[in-house]
Parts: C-alpha cells; sequence; structure tokens
C-alpha cells in the first residue's frame, strides 16, 4: 500500500529523519540526466549509471567529435540491454558559446590587477597575458567597465579556476581586460560569459545543423536541447529545421535558458517549447546572486502550470572531485525538487567527474527524501484553479485520476496512452504515486513502409516526474471497444509486481479509453 506522505507543516517526529529509507526500484520521482564523457563512457560505468538512477543521457556537443560520441552512444545501447534499463537520448547544441582556445592545452595563470588581452586571432598561443578566442566580433559587442567572466563549464564555485575580468579598452578586433582574481585555466574548454550583452550570433549554428542532420538523423535523438534560447523564433526556427529530418519531427525541443534575454522572453518560449532546462549557471553570472533563487521558482512553477517538465542544472558541482555533496548543495536539490522540478541535468560531475555512479545516486536518494514532504495537496489545488473551468475532457478525466488515486491510497495509476498526452496530463498534476504509462504502439504508414509509432513517445517520458513508461505490445489497441483489455492491464500490473511497487491487496487506479468514451477505474488486487 501507498505510504502516506510526510507534511513539514505537521510536527513530526525529529529522530523520524533518521530513519533509513525503504529501497525501491525507483530511486526517485524525479528524474536525473546524465551527460556522457570521458569518466562515464564504458559500458561498465554507464550500465551502473543506469542502475543508480539515470534516465537520459546528455550527450554534448561544446566539446568532442561525432565518432567520439557514437562510440559512447554505441555503449549506452549495450548498457541498456543488458540492465534492461530504459534510457533516452539527448543532444546539447552549442549554440552562440565563446569559447576560449587553448590548443597546447597547458595551464594558464592569470594574476589578479594585471592586463590580459582577448583576440580572435586563434593562430596565437593562449599564455598569461593573450587569451585567443572562437569569436570575431567581441569589440564590437563590449565597452569599457563591462564584466566578462571565463570558467570551466562556468564553474562559479570556485575562483582559483575561473576569472572575472573588466573590459579596460576596446583596440580594433582586441579587447583589453583587467584580471580582478588571480586564476589557473587548465584544459581545453573555457567557456566565456559577457554578463547582460547580446552576442550576434545564431542560436542553431551551422555546426549545431552538421551535427543534427547527421549523428542526430542517424541515432533518432529523443530530445534536442537548444542552448542560449533568447527568443520563441529560436524554437521555431529548430523545429521547422527538426521536420523536414525524418523521424526528427517528433525529437522534443527542450530551451535552455542561459541570460537575461531568454529570461526576458520566457512566456512566449515556453509556449513553443516542448521543456525547459534553467542553465543555471550561466544565469548564476548573467543575473545578480540574490535573484537567482527567485527566477528558479517563478520559471518551474510556470513550466508546471503549462505541464511541460522543468529541468535543472548545476546542483552539486563539489562532487566532481568530492564524494560528498556540500550542504549548501544537497539542500539545493532537495529545493529543486520542492519547487516542482521533473529533473536534475549532472554535467561536470558525471561528463569528467571521478564519481559519476556516486552522484547519481546520491542525488537520487536526496531527491527521493525530498519528494516524502512534497506538499501534493496544496499544488493539486493550485493547478486545477489555475486550469480554471471548463476543463477538457482529457484534463478533467486526468486530473480525477490523480485525485482518485490519493484519495484510495493507490500504490500506482496505470494509463494506456497512444501519444503520451494522458500520461503527462496525469504527472503534471504530481501524484505522490508512481505513473506507468503503457504506451500503444500504432501501425502508420508513408505509402512506401509500415512503421511502429510509440518508441519516442515511450522514451520521452523518461524526462516528466513521476511516469515510467512501458512500451506495450502492438496487438494490444489502447482503446477497448469491449472493455476488455484486460491482457495488456495484466501485464502492467505483472510489470509492477515484477519491480515491487505493486504488492498484493495494493488498490490500482487505471485510465484508459474505451470506445469514445475516458474511463478512471479502481483495482484492489487479491494475493
Amino acid at each position: 500500500m501507498h505510504s502516506t506522505p510526510l507534511l513539514l507543516e505537521e510536527p513530526i517526529r525529529m529522530a523520524s529523519i533518521l530513519e533509513p529509507s525503504k529501497p525501491s526500484f525507483f530511486p526517485a520521482m524525479t528524474k536525473i540526466v546524465g551527460t556522457l564523457g570521458p569518466k562515464s563512457r564504458s559500458v561498465d560505468v554507464i550500465s551502473q549509471c543506469l542502475e543508480a538512477g539515470m534516465s537520459v543521457a546528455r550527450f554534448d556537443f561544446s566539446w568532442g567529435d561525432p565518432e567520439y560520441h557514437q562510440e559512447t552512444l554505441e555503449n549506452l545501447r549495450t548498457a541498456i540491454k543488458s540492465t534492461k534499463k530504459l534510457c533516452a537520448v539527448m543532444l546539447d547544441t552549442v549554440g552562440p558559446e565563446l569559447q576560449v582556445v587553448n590548443k597546447t592545452e597547458h595551464p594558464v595563470s592569470l594574476q589578479a590587477d594585471t592586463l590580459v588581452v582577448l583576440t580572435p586571432d586563434q593562430n596565437k598561443e593562449a599564455a598569461s597575458n593573450l587569451l585567443p578566442l572562437n569569436f570575431n566580433g567581441l569589440s564590437k559587442a563590449v565597452k569599457k567597465g563591462d564584466t566578462i567572466f571565463i570558467g570551466q563549464y562556468l564553474f562559479t564555485g570556485s575562483e582559483t579556476t575561473s576569472v572575472w575580468l573588466e573590459v579596460s579598452e576596446v583596440n580594433g578586433d582586441d579587447v583589453t581586460c583587467v584580471i580582478k582574481n588571480s586564476a589557473t585555466l587548465s584544459g581545453s574548454l573555457y567557456t566565456l560569459h559577457v554578463s547582460q550583452i547580446h552576442i550576434d550570433l545564431p542560436t542553431l549554428t551551422n555546426k549545431d545543423k552538421e551535427v543534427i542532420s547527421t549523428w542526430g538523423v542517424q541515432n533518432n535523438i529523443d530530445f534536442l536541447s537548444l542552448s542560449f534560447t533568447r527568443h520563441a523564433e529560436d524554437v521555431r526556427h529548430a523545429r521547422e529545421f527538426l521536420s523536414k529530418l525524418g523521424d526528427l519531427k517528433q525529437t522534443q525541443i527542450f530551451a535552455k535558458i542561459e541570460n537575461i534575454e531568454g529570461l526576458t522572453h520566457f512566456d512566449e518560449i515556453l509556449r513553443e517549447a516542448d521543456g525547459i532546462i534553467l542553465s543555471r549557471g550561466n544565469l548564476g553570472i548573467d543575473l545578480p546572486p540574490e535573484k537567482v533563487f527567485l527566477f528558479q521558482k517563478a520559471a518551474i512553477y510556470k513550466c508546471n502550470m503549462a505541464g511541460k517538465p522543468a529541468v535543472v542544472t548545476r546542483v552539486v558541482d563539489t562532487m566532481t572531485d568530492n564524494l560528498r555533496p556540500t550542504r549548501a548543495e544537497a539542500t539545493d536539490v532537495a529545493n529543486a525538487v520542492l519547487d516542482g522540478s521533473d529533473a536534475i541535468v549532472l554535467g561536470a560531475e558525471t561528463l569528467r567527474g571521478l564519481y559519476p555512479v556516486e552522484t547519481i545516486s546520491t542525488v537520487g536518494k536526496i531527491c527521493a527524501e525530498a519528494e516524502k514532504v512534497y506538499n501534493q495537496d496544496i499544488y493539486f489545488k493550485k493547478a486545477v484553479k489555475f486550469v480554471g473551468e471548463p476543463m477538457t475532457h482529457l484534463e478533467s478525466i486526468t486530473s480525477s485520476a490523480v485525485r482518485a488515486a490519493i484519495k484510495v491510497k493507490a500504490s500506482v495509476i496505470i494509463c494506456f496512452t497512444s501519444s503520451g498526452r494522458a500520461a503527462r496530463l496525469i504527472a503534471k498534476y504530481h501524484p505522490t504515486m508512481p505513473v506507468i504509462s503503457v504506451v500503444i504502439p500504432q501501425l502508420k504508414t508513408n505509402q512506401l513502409r509500415w512503421t511502429f509509432t510509440g518508441a519516442f513517445e515511450a522514451r520521452q517520458s523518461l524526462i516528466v516526474r513521476g511516469l515510467f513508461p512501458m512500451l506495450a505490445d502492438p496487438r494490444h489497441p489502447a482503446e477497448s471497444k469491449s472493455g476488455t483489455s484486460e491482457s495488456i492491464l495484466k501485464v502492467a500490473l505483472d510489470h509492477g509486481k515484477a519491480f515491487g511497487i505493486i504488492k498484493p491487496h495494493d488498490r490500482v487506479v487505471v485510465c484508459q479509453k474505451v470506445g469514445d468514451s475516458s474511463v478512471v477505474k479502481i483495482i484492489e488486487l487479491d494475493e
């Protein structure tokens, strides 16, 4: 039977906080996106990441060539087969990202109160007084007094590996800056961010388009993370591009909000995008520190009300080199869950970190604990009020399924769906129990060949809070004319029992179409 959630607003016995959590097949309802790279690309490590709770694998094309990422993806596929854990694929574009070019990869030491020249001449070698960039328009975009930040993955937590600069002079194509803090830049990838300045580069660059139309098409990517989304038009342009690439017309676009421009146009971007990624590394530079939390809470609330996944980045940076997060980071993860996040992105922590598996496991455990005290009752009322009346037929059915499941303390909600829309609407109301989305494949033809749909829809639910997909046998219809699709329900129940989320005498809420009607029913299981 489903356990009663704790509420922080109610008195709880402090000693109960120390009681060990019960193991579960699902580490948490909140999903974890892991970035695969040098420290997390072997079959063994990826398998462990999947077992620890990673449900989406992110491939960051800011570094590495397509052949490198393809090898990693092949290892992911092998790991998926061996662990029998579903995992979606996310391609993260480079976008208008400014980078320091350090071809030698030798460490560059920068001393406070000295001068450094930023130049577009990439033939020059990086040194303590000269940093070549991959962009020739910086001198036209900045002026004296502007702030520039350079960091590895914009690591703002350590001022020994990131540096603040203040523009002192613009001379032709070169920009001379005063170094505000001493730091050492080591490695090949260092990104540059000019605070609150528009960079005149396309959001979807030619390099991005080439990668998407080759690597993306070849691998049927589930999600496109659109870096530096600044306007709704950026999303429309990307969708138009994807629509011409065969199956990629089904790929979901997640707008990555990274600067003031994206924040300013957030509402229009949300309407166009399939989901939102709050890139807090860059946002933390563009926004005053005291405003970052406010944007996070407001943005996640808007995503929740729109029923679109909200994904948060940069939560446990120190776990890149340490086995435990700081207390601030642990609290940050929990607050992201309590704010209503659907998923957490791990970047450097899994890409080049020393403890990729432990990081995923730790974040999953924190998420699971936070979910126990999430006030679903207040959230449900807000969501219903926001939708207003009259509700659409599907909205009414799905919200009723969640209400019924909570009232009868159901252990799970099972939803039959073809497009995945009904299951996502159920998840929108943040039920306290898992939602098993039984995706029924549909047979389609383009006059040349027959194909089954459903795999995309199933994998794309792997980034939605509380949604756990199961691809059904295509011989079972999603809509039952006679109301007797009991065989596929039995498969779903057996699926839940096998994973330990359904036990004897549990109650289960089922949402399905019967003919032209949508039905919510409550089942009480026998032994």
